[in-house]
C-alpha cells in the first residue's frame, strides 16, 4: 500500500486522458544530484533504443552504464504517467521522472513543478516492476522497501517503454550493491534494501530531503517492534496478538537472511525476481500488519475515555465484535475515528446495543464506507444476473437431456459479467428486511434458441424489445429480504410460456481478511423446466474485493456445483481466484459429466467476464464473448408506482446524492434506513414477533415462492 507519498498525492494534477511525451534528458536536468565536476560526459539516448520525444514512444535511456574508459552519465527518463491516489481521487496524472544514476523514480504535480520537491520518490534498487490486468496498460512498481506505485501509460508501447527502463534500472542498482555491499550475514537484517545509497552521502541527503522515502525497517511506520515498546504500557491486552507478531517478524528475519545468503550465481540465487518480490511484498505485509496492531493497542487506550456517536462524516471501516470477555468493556461506547498514516479509511470498533440479547449476536459482518457503495441494492444485482434471457429460456429448448444441462452452464458462466460491470469495486446495498424488487423482461420469440444453433447479435448492444407481445415471451423477477440475522435474500423468476422457473436463496456472509473482503454466497437455487419434468440445483461462487485501501478491484472464487437427479447429468464450475504471485484473474473452467457412466461430455475455460471457450463431446469448439452478448434491459415501474419497500424507492435519497456526490447526506440518509430497521427488529423482539415475508415461505432450510409455477400447473 502507498504510505505518505500516496496521502500526499490526494489532490491537484489533472486526471484526463491527454499526456504529455515521456522522454530522456540527461541527468543534471532531472532533479537528481549533481554530477558536476566528476567528469562525467552529458549524453542523453544510446543508439538502437529508438527515438525520443514521441507521444507513444518515450525517449531513449541506456540500460545500463557502459564499460570501457570511465563511466558514462546516464539520462533521466521522464513524461506523464497516470497514477493511482487513493479510492476517492482514483487516477491522477502525474509528471515522473526516472534517474537511471541515482536509481530512483520520483514525481510531481505536473512538469512545471519538477524542479520542486517531488511528491514523491521510490528506490527502484531491488525493485520488482510487472504487468497488472487491473486496469488498461497498467504496471505496478514494487520497491524493496515495501512501498508500491500503480501506474498507467497511455497505450501499450510506452508502457512497454517503461517497464523495460524501469527493470533495467533496478537489475543494474542491484547487481552493482550486490558486488560492494557487505555481506548479507554481518550486517543488520532491518530489510535494508540493496543498494541503497548511503544517507550520509551529499547526493543521498539532497534525495532523501527532496522527499524520497529513503531507507525503512520493519520498525518504520508503528511496525511490530514499536508495538513491542508499547507492551509496557497495555499489560494484559492484545497479548496473544502481540506474542504471534514477534514469532512472525522473527520468521520474516530468517527468510530475508536466507534470500540474502544465497549465492551470486546458480539456478536459484538472490537476484531471483519472485525471491526479491517475495521479500518486499513480506516487509510491506508485516509493517501493515504492525500498523493495524498499533491500532487496536490505541483503541483499548481510548476505552475510558467518554463516547461519541460517529458522525456521517465519519466513514467507518470497521466490525460488529460478537460479546466475549476481550469486547464486552467496548459494548456501551463507540471509539471514535482512529488516526492511520496511510489509509484515507479511518477504523473504529462499532458498537453494540446494551440491549441486545445474547441470541440476537449477528456473525462479524464487514461495514464499508459509502463512498464506496454503488447505486443499487444487492436485490437488484441479483436481477442484472438474468441480463441474458434469451439464454435462460433456450435451455427448455434443448433436444437432449445433454443438450439442456450444457446450455444451463453456459448461461450460467456468462451471467456474472453484467451483475459485476465496471473495474472498480463498488458494494451493493445491504438489502433492508421487507424490501423487494420486481422486474420484467421481454423477449423476442426467434431469438430463445440453443447457443450452438443461434444467430450472431450485433456485437455490444442493448437487443431491442419486442413491439409485438404476442412475438415475445415475458420473464417475470421478484425478490425480498426474508431475514436481518442471518441476512437471507430470495428471488424467484418465471416464464409461464416456456414454463420454466428459478427459485434462489441466498445467505452473505462477510468476512474482512486484511486487504480484502470476502463474501461467501451461502444457499442454493433451483432451475425447474416443467415441459421436461427436470430441476437442476446449483450454488454460487464466494465475491472478494480486493486491494480495499488502494484500488478496489472483484473477483469470484470458488467451487460451485450444478446437478440434476432425474438424468445423472452434472457439472462442476471452479472460479479461480488470482495468486499472489502472477497468474491471470477471472480465471474460470468447467467440466459436465454423465455420472451413471462417467463420461465428460463438455469442457470450458476462459474468464467469466470476458471470452469463454466450450468443448463438446463430439469434438466440436464454441468460443463465447461475453462481452458481445447482446443485454436485455429490464422493465421497472416508475418510482412513483413503487410501494414504500420497493428498491429503488426505498434507497432514492441514497442513490440521489450519491450521484451528486455529496457523501455525507448519503450517509445519513444511509443510516436512517438501517437505525430504522434495528428500531423496528427490536419492537418484534419485545413483542416476540417474528417477521412474516411477503411473497417467501421458508420450508425447512430453505425458502420458496409462495405461488411458484410448478404449484399453479
Amino acid at each position: 500500500m502507498e504510505r505518505a507519498a500516496q496521502g500526499a498525492d490526494g489532490g491537484g494534477g489533472s486526471n484526463s486522458s491527454s499526456r504529455s511525451s515521456s522522454r530522456a534528458t540527461s541527468a543534471g536536468s532531472s532533479p537528481s544530484c549533481s554530477l558536476a565536476g566528476r567528469g562525467v560526459s552529458s549524453r542523453s539516448a544510446v543508439a538502437g533504443l529508438g527515438g525520443g520525444g514521441s507521444r507513444s514512444s518515450p525517449g531513449s535511456v541506456a540500460a545500463s552504464p557502459s564499460g570501457g574508459g570511465g563511466r558514462r552519465r546516464e539520462p533521466a527518463l521522464e513524461g506523464v504517467l497516470s497514477k493511482y491516489t487513493n479510492l476517492l481521487q482514483g487516477w491522477q496524472n502525474r509528471y515522473f521522472v526516472l534517474d537511471f544514476e541515482a536509481g530512483i523514480l520520483q514525481y510531481f504535480v505536473n512538469e512545471q513543478s519538477k524542479h520542486q520537491k517531488p511528491r514523491g520518490a521510490l528506490s527502484l534498487s531491488g525493485a520488482i516492476v510487472s504487468l497488472s490486468d487491473e486496469a488498461p496498460h497498467m504496471l505496478v512498481v514494487y520497491s524493496a522497501n515495501g512501498e508500491m506505485y500503480k501506474l498507467r501509460a497511455a497505450d501499450a508501447k510506452e508502457k512497454q517503454f517503461w517497464v523495460t527502463q524501469l527493470r533495467a534500472c533496478a537489475k543494474y542498482h542491484m547487481e552493482t550493491s550486490a558486488k560492494t555491499t557487505p555481506s548479507s550475514r554481518s550486517r543488520s537484517l532491518t530489510l535494508l534494501p540493496h543498494g541503497t545509497p548511503n544517507p550520509a552521502s551529499p547526493c543521498s541527503q539532497r534525495h532523501l530531503g527532496a522527499g524520497a522515502p529513503g531507507v525503512v525497517t520493519i520498525t518504520h511506520h508503528k511496525s511490530p517492534a514499536a508495538a513491542r515498546r508499547a507492551k509496557s504500557q497495555y499489560p494484559g491486552q492484545l497479548h496473544e496478538v502481540r506474542e504471534m507478531m514477534n514469532q512472525v517478524e522473527g520468521q520474516q528475519k530468517n527468510l530475508v537472511h536466507a534470500i540474502e545468503s544465497l549465492p551470486g550465481s546458480g539456478p536459484l540465487t538472490a537476484l531471483d525476481q519472485d525471491l526479491l518480490l517475495l521479500k518486499a511484498t513480506s516487509a510491506a505485509t508485516l509493517s501493515c500488519l504492525g500498523e493495524c496492531l498499533h491500532l487496536l493497542q490505541q483503541s483499548v487506550q481510548q476505552v475510558g475515555q467518554p463516547s461519541h456517536k460517529a458522525g456521517a462524516s465519519e466513514n467507518i471501516l470497521g466490525w460488529h465484535g460478537p460479546k466475549s470477555h476481550s469486547t464486552e468493556q467496548l459494548k456501551n461506547g463507540t471509539l471514535g475515528s482512529l488516526p492511520s498514516a496511510s489509509a484515507n479509511i479511518t477504523w473504529a470498533i462499532l458498537p453494540q446495543s446494551a440491549e441486545d440479547e445474547p441470541s440476537l449476536q449477528p456473525e462479524p459482518e464487514v461495514v464499508l464506507p459509502t463512498f464506496i457503495l454503488e447505486k443499487r441494492s444487492l436485490l437488484e444485482m441479483y436481477a442484472d444476473f438474468m441480463a441474458h434471457p434469451d439464454l435462460l429460456l433456450a435451455i427448455t429448448a434443448g433436444a437432449t437431456p445433454e443438450e439442456r444441462v450444457i446450455c444451463f452452464v453456459e448461461y450460467y458462466l456468462t451471467a456474472f459479467h453484467e451483475g459485476r460491470k465496471g473495474a472498480l469495486a463498488k458494494k451493493p446495498y445491504n438489502p433492508i428486511i421487507g424490501e423487494t424488487f420486481h422486474c420484467s423482461w421481454e423477449v423476442p420469440k426467434d431469438s430463445v434458441k440453443p447457443k450452438r444453433t443461434a444467430a450472431h447479435s450485433p456485437a455490444g448492444h442493448e437487443h431491442p424489445m419486442a413491439e409485438d407481445p404476442s412475438k415475445s415471451y415475458k420473464l417475470r423477477f421478484v425478490a425480498e429480504q426474508v431475514s436481518h440475522h442471518p441476512p437471507i435474500s430470495c428471488f424467484y423468476c418465471e416464464c409461464k410460456e416456456k414454463r420454466l422457473c428459478v427459485n434462489t436463496h441466498v445467505w452473505t456472509k462477510s468476512k474482512f481478511m486484511g486487504m480484502s473482503v470476502g463474501v461467501s454466497m451461502i444457499g442454493e437455487g433451483v432451475l425447474r423446466l416443467l415441459d421436461h419434468g427436470e430441476e437442476y440445483v446449483f450454488t454460487l461462487p464466494s465475491a472478494y474485493a480486493r486491494s480495499i485501501l488502494t484500488i478496489p478491484w472483484v473477483e469470484l472464487g470458488g467451487k460451485v456445483s450444478i446437478s440434476c437427479a432425474k438424468t445423472g447429468y452434472s457439472a462442476t464450475v471452479i472460479f479461480h481466484t488470482k495468486p499472489f504471485y502472477g497468474g491471470k484473474v477471472h480465471r474460470v473452467t468447467a467440466e459436465v459429466k454423465h455420472n451413471p457412466t462417467n463420461t465428460v461430455v463438455c469442457k470450458a475455460h476462459g474468464e467469466w467476464n470476458g471470452t469463454l471457450e466450450f468443448t463438446y463431446s463430439s469434438g466440436e469448439t464454441r468460443v463465447i464473448d461475453t462481452t458481445t452478448l447482446p443485454v436485455y434491459p429490464k422493465k421497472i415501474r416508475p418510482l412513483e408506482k413503487q410501494g414504500p419497500m420497493e428498491s429503488r424507492n426505498l434507497w432514492q435519497e441514497v442513490t440521489r446524492y450519491l450521484r451528486l456526490g455529496d457523501i455525507d447526506a448519503a450517509t445519513e440518509q444511509k443510516r436512517r434506513l438501517e437505525e430504522k430497521q434495528r428500531v423496528e427488529e427490536r419492537k418484534r423482539e419485545t413483542l416476540h414477533t417474528p417477521w412474516q415475508p411477503k411473497y417467501f415461505i421458508q420450508e425447512g432450510d430453505g425458502w420458496v415462492y409462495f405461488n411458484p409455477l410448478w404449484k399453479a400447473h
